[in-house]
């Protein structure tokens, strides 16, 4: 199987980035971890704190990956071309998120992209992407 992790903009600070929310580690850090957990699966990482960068990617692997995670971070909350991107491509795309955004500010509470995932994670840490991956495996 093989997955390609898609993470927005900031998610390269975290570690770093406001440590109550986020957490203490770096996501690569815990990519390692995730790897070791799951070796017969072929992770894929990617960040990019440019929309258009994003959507490039979407567009590269969604024909031929077996699905996508995606923390398109703020860009969630903004982003119809990122919608318009997941919607063009045939790979299933599973939304996740870090913190609970629907116990935050009442501007995170609404996904542009939602509609267009197969599903929605969000709140459990960096659980969240390990979450999405045993969706994957189901």
């Amino acid at each position: 199987m093989k997955l390609q992790i898609i993470n927005g903009p900031n998610i390269n600070l975290l570690g770093k980035r406001e440590p109550s929310i986020y957490g203490s580690v770096s996501f690569e850090e815990y990519l390692t971890d995730l790897q070791a957990r799951y070796p017969d699966i072929e992770f894929s990482y990617f960040q990019s704190n440019v929309e258009g960068e994003m959507i490039n990617k979407i567009h590269e692997v969604g024909f031929d990956t077996d699905g996508i995670i995606l923390n398109a971070g703020a860009y969630t909350h903004t982003s119809i071309a990122i919608q318009d991107a997941i919607c063009a491509v045939t790979t299933p795309v599973i939304e996740v998120h870090i913190s609970n955004v629907h116990a935050r500010e009442a501007f995170r509470h609404t996904s542009m992209i939602a509609a267009a995932c197969k599903g929605v994670i969000c709140g459990f840490g960096m659980n969240s992407y390990r979450l999405a991956v045993e969706s994957f495996l189901d």
